[in-house]
């Protein structure tokens, strides 16, 4: 019996962004139907304690769970690669496969796919989380060829509060960011961070800058839906998305 493709999604526990917002951007698509299972993550930060909440056999049990769901691709849709380093996350996805047989991402292997394949390398970055945070990601973006021209971040660290922080707080740091103007100006900005309502606005920053907005819920989909064979998405979530 024919059905839909189905995209598996390993989500930290504490967000309350993802799912709504993949839902959003799917809109009423039948070729796809998205399936969610959970690991506990409650804070983001640069210490031992935090970074085990990303560990592999956490990673590998939460695929083996959605594996029973016979899905087509598996992602982690958390974007703590982007500061563990994208071996962390190249390792995991290779053993999710190994273990489970099913082609597997993450978001930040997404975004990194995503730059790679419309010659980005320089992006102004948004982010709900603390300076060293931000710092380990630029640092972490640079070994991958990416430079990060400008950020701003809101100094959380308590992930559920990511999703408090309204869409429309984003706008003038998005601006202020795509304002540098020159050779070195950023050639898209990025919301990094699968808690953080950044696709809301995307449409109308594109707009008013001219410069390509990547969402984290939005690349992380789009790119599952690419490994899958699928059309993208709406140009609405992203001009480059589609």
């Amino acid at each position: 019996m024919g059905r839909p493709t189905r995209l598996g999604m390993i989500v930290p526990s504490s967000n309350t962004c993802l799912e709504p917002q993949t839902y959003r951007i799917l809109g009423d698509r039948e070729d796809v139907t998205v399936h969610f299972t959970r690991i506990e993550v409650t804070r983001i930060a640069l210490d031992g304690d935090a970074d085990s909440q990303f560990d592999h056999s956490t990673m590998l049990n939460a695929a083996e769970l959605l594996r029973t769901a016979d899905v087509d691709v598996i992602a982690w849709n958390g974007t703590a690669g982007s500061w563990l380093g994208t071996e962390h996350d190249r390792n995991m996805v290779e053993r999710i496969t190994q273990a489970t047989g099913v082609p597997a991402t993450t978001s930040t292997l997404a975004y990194l796919d995503t730059f790679t394949q419309f010659g980005l390398t320089r992006v102004g970055l948004v982010s709900p989380y603390t300076g060293d945070v931000n710092a380990a990601i630029i640092e972490r973006y640079a070994a991958e060829g990416i430079r990060v021209v400008g950020e701003h971040h809101l100094g959380l660290d308590v992930n559920e509060s990511f999703a408090r922080v309204r869409p429309e707080e984003l706008l003038l740091p998005s601006l202020e960011l795509a304002d540098g103007g020159g050779p070195g100006a950023p050639e898209a900005l990025i919301y990094l961070c699968t808690n953080l309502y950044g696709a809301p606005i995307v449409e109308h920053v594109e707009a008013q800058t001219g410069l390509a907005a990547l969402d984290s819920v939005a690349v992380t989909l789009w790119r599952c839906l690419n490994m899958a064979g699928l059309p993208g998405l709406a140009s609405r979530w992203g001009r480059l998305l589609i």
